[in-house]
């Protein structure tokens, strides 16, 4: 039986509510955002539930003056005003902060890449990959389906460190319905291949599949891989398996070359010495108003299935050239 598809923050604020049942040190603290699923957290935990407001910056100093004082602390947002209206506050008061003193944070951005479709590129979120990915410290946690997102509660909640769980807002597919991925390899391959290999991260895996099925069809060999931790993966084991491939494939609903997983993986490639070439795949810089479907606005910018089956294909036949 097919398991029904879930909004991520509702999965993992399922996890958080029944945990405060059991677990007196984890409080819970929202920017004026809320859910069906986070007014039973308000109702049955108010001692320790707060909503600071549209003001995301006292929500970063609130959570991490809580979190000092050993609390485990989740924080909830809109990604983009999580991540970017209080940077510095991220930066000096959990990044920074956390190099001297243990604390635990979870800063939980809903709205990953144009998951907001119809609110414009204020509401969308193109740079929080690169932003979160550039601090020390910080563990950028990007899942593809709920039940990858709702198995990261274990992680967050054990794990010390200030953490950026990138959530997308739409319901999507269920990908992992034989159980969520190995959370402690950071990766999940779910084809191999010779020819090419896809790494996608987020809603962008849903893409990868899309893709490599018709790559499939018209005769070349893919493998596709789900970079769900952008920062804590197994290097060596990642290096090992793209080693057999002459290219790989990164596909994120980031800006494209402007520092995100794209630019992760070029470093990576060069300090591991590995030959196979690279094709990064992205948003198109620049910021668009146009309203439409998620897919149509994909396609504008050059991340949509059909653009990508064209770059990807045009990249194949150039690496036996």
């Amino acid at each position: 039986m097919s398991i029904k598809p879930l909004a991520m923050r509702d999965v993992l604020l399922d996890r958080i509510w029944r945990a405060m049942a059991e677990d007196a040190k984890i409080y819970f603290v929202s920017a004026d955002f809320g859910s069906p699923v986070l007014d039973k957290i308000r109702a049955d935990f108010p001692d320790r539930f707060v909503n600071v407001g549209i003001a995301e910056q006292n929500l970063i100093n609130i959570s991490a003056g809580l979190a000092l004082e050993g609390y485990t602390v989740f924080a909830y947002a809109i990604a983009p005003f999580i991540t970017m209206r209080c940077y510095e506050q991220i930066r000096v008061s959990l990044a920074l902060l956390s190099e001297v003193r243990p604390m635990n944070v979870n800063l939980i951005g809903v709205g990953a890449g144009y998951s907001y479709v119809v609110s414009g590129p204020t509401h969308q979120c193109y740079e929080d990959l690169t932003l979160m990915r550039a601090l020390p410290n910080f563990r950028v946690l990007s899942p593809s389906d709920h039940i990858s997102a709702g198995a990261l509660f274990d992680r967050c909640a054990s794990t010390k460190g200030p953490k950026y769980l990138r959530f997308d807002a739409q319901v999507l597919p269920v990908i992992y319905e034989n159980g969520a991925p190995d959370l402690d390899v950071g990766f999940h391959i779910h084809s191999t291949g010779k020819d090419v290999c896809l790494i996608a991260t987020g809603y962008m895996l849903h893409t990868a599949l899309n893709v490599a099925a018709n790559l499939t069809a018209a005769g070349h060999s893919v493998g596709i891989i789900d970079l769900f931790d952008i920062s804590n993966f197994a290097a060596d084991q990642l290096q090992a398996v793209l080693s057999s491939y002459a290219g790989i494939v990164t596909l994120e609903e980031g800006f494209r070359g402007r520092g995100g997983v794209d630019s992760m993986f070029f470093e990576f490639i060069a300090r591991r010495g590995l030959s196979t070439r690279m094709l990064n795949i992205g948003v198109e810089g620049g910021y668009r108003f146009e309203l439409g479907s998620r897919e149509e606005l994909h396609e504008q910018v050059g991340i949509g299935p059909q653009s990508v089956l064209s770059s990807v294909t045009t990249f194949v036949q150039s690496l036996s050239d």
